[in-house]
Formats: C-alpha cells, structure tokens, sequence
C-alpha cells in the first residue's frame, strides 16, 4: 500500500532506533500525537525485514545504528517499497544529506522533543507528496533526483523572491505546470533562469532609463550608450526583466 492520505490522520509508524530511552521516548511522543507505532527495531537488517512484514507509512530512523547505518536501511526500505523516511541524527551536514537525499530520506530530526518530532512529520509527508509527483517507481531513486534538485532550487527562488512557504512554492510550480503544459523539471529551469535574469540586471542603470525617460530632455551619461538596434543596453536589460517576471 501507498501512502496518500492527509497528515491529519493516525500514521502506522516503525520506529528504528537501538538506544531503548529514545525508542520509548519517540514511541510516547508519537502516540501522543495521535499515530500508532506498529514496532520497534534495534538494528537496520531487522527494521528492513519488520517494514516487508508490517507494512508502514512512516519510518523514524536513528542514523547511527550498529551494522546497517540509518541511510543504509532507509535505502534498502524505500527500494522495496517507498515510505516516507525521518532520519534521527544530531548533525545534518551536507554529506550526509546528500547520502541521505539519494537513499530516500525526506525529513531529519535533530531532537527527539514532541515539537520537533511533528515538525518533522509534516516536512516528511509534504516532501513524500512532491516525490510522489516528481517520480515513482524506479525513477524515485535513480531518475528523479536530478529533477527534485532542480524544483528545490526553484522553490528557493520563490521563498526567496515571494515569501512562500515550501509547500506554497511547490504548489505554485504545479499550478504553473499545470498552466503551461511543460513538465516539472521544464518549469523549474524556467523560474531558475528567471532569477539569474533578475539577478544580473543593473538597477542603477535601470534608475538612469527612468530618469531618461521621465526627463527626456536630459542628457544620457557617457556610460549609457545606444545599441545597434537604438535601444540603450539598460533597455534591453528591463525587457529581460519583464520575461522573468512572466515567468515567476
């Protein structure tokens, strides 16, 4: 079975983790929360045998586990069936996210407390709902990563530029998807080089245009030459401008 169902609704849970007051600990908080922990495991070999048996649509895992380390089980889980996967590890550097990014891992948790934890879930099912579309299948480990990097970029652009939630800004890369006929990772490159187009823009030049072209009668300055097609460079620059914004 696949997971698609609302984050509001009880999770059946694995819980992977070999140190027994933090298994209990993130059993409490999780039942707490209102989810039921289908098991608990000690070491990786046996949480990839307990979630074939038990079926999850949630697994916690402790990165540091003995034998099979937490990236290494959560790979061999998601490549028999995917799930979405919160890794337990007190340092996420940029290693280790990769590493973890590739196996399938979709959320971290750098504290066991019941805030942090719910945190996590919801990052966890939102990204699982972007894999989910992004690619599936085979393609969930081998073809879509370079796609999920590319919309990661492009929802940094319009946190950036937009003030959107991460789920608010993948929502309007769909809707522009949707809205253009072009796939995810055609989308994403759009919004990408838009932002590269605004970023390269001279905003002073562009304050000397309208200063142009309120005061007509001015003098351009010497560094505000014509182009060949009678457009000042700064001109061309704002129709780039205008491109980007369509496309943003």
């Amino acid at each position: 079975m696949v997971f698609d169902r609302p984050s509001a609704e009880p999770l059946q849970v694995l819980v992977v983790e070999h140190r027994a007051p933090v298994a209990a600990r993130l059993k409490g908080h999780l039942e707490s929360l209102g989810h039921h922990v289908l098991g608990l495991a000690r070491a990786g070999r046996e949480a990839v045998e307990v979630a074939q048996r038990l079926d999850p649509n949630l697994v916690v895992v402790e990165a540091k586990l003995p034998g099979l380390d937490g990236i290494e089980t959560a790979r061999a889980i998601v490549t028999e069936r995917p799930v979405p996967v919160i890794l337990v590890t007190d340092y996420a550097g940029a290693d280790l996210v990769r590493r973890g990014r590739e196996a399938g891992v979709v959320a971290y948790l750098a504290s066991v407390d019941r805030p942090q934890l719910l945190s996590a879930i919801d990052v966890a099912l939102e990204r699982f709902r972007e894999l989910r579309i992004v690619g599936t299948g085979e393609s969930y480990l081998h073809e879509a990563p370079e796609t999920r990097r590319l919309v990661d970029r492009a929802k940094r652009v319009l946190i950036t530029r937009l003030g959107l939630s991460e789920a608010e800004a993948f929502r309007r890369i769909l809707d522009r998807t949707h809205g253009t006929g072009r796939n995810l990772r055609e989308t994403a490159w759009m919004i990408i080089e838009a932002e590269e187009a605004l970023s390269s823009l001279d905003f002073a030049g562009c304050a000397q245009l309208i200063f142009q072209v309120v005061r007509p009668t001015a003098t351009p300055t010497s560094g505000h030459t014509l182009s060949s097609a009678g457009q000042p460079p700064t001109a061309l620059r704002l129709d780039r401008l205008k491109g980007a914004s369509r496309t943003i």
